[in-house]
């Protein structure tokens, strides 16, 4: 895998309305990005990651969803891209069991399965769910 190529700028972020359109939309945004930076072997899973916390948002908040990623330097881990989804409702997510005859509950069960860390955090307005993957190995 290539190292990623990080715009002089930083992190790179969109705001989508509360509406079914965001979905498509975000993943749309993410892809491309991913395929500028050239991480095109996490663009795959880190679209369906975005597209399962886009949709949480969407069923639960009725305010503008926030998407950011950023490549965060190695340190003691290896070198990883964060993908953090927000809205402005307060209630963190609490990660569950779904059974076998539940309509939902799978989408943090994938993120937690899936990516090398994830969180969620509260801001002063609403809360941001995080994930991320590691760039290497």
């Amino acid at each position: 895998m290539r190292a990623a190529l990080v715009p002089p700028d930083g992190p790179v972020e969109w705001s989508f309305p509360a509406d079914p359109g965001a979905v498509r939309t975000a993943r749309a945004v993410v892809r491309e990005t991913l395929r500028s930076w050239q991480l095109d072997l996490l663009t795959d899973l880190t679209v369906l990651l975005v597209s399962e916390l886009v949709t949480n948002s969407l069923r639960y908040a009725d305010g503008p969803i926030g998407v950011r990623l950023t490549c965060l330097a190695a340190g003691p881990l290896p070198a990883a891209l964060r993908v953090e989804v927000s809205d402005p409702l307060p209630d963190l997510p609490c990660l569950r069991v779904a059974g076998p005859g539940d309509e939902g509950g799978r989408g943090l069960q994938l993120v937690a399965g899936t990516a090398r860390s994830w969180g969620s955090r509260s801001g002063v307005v609403g809360k941001t769910v995080w994930f991320e993957l590691p760039l290497a190995g």
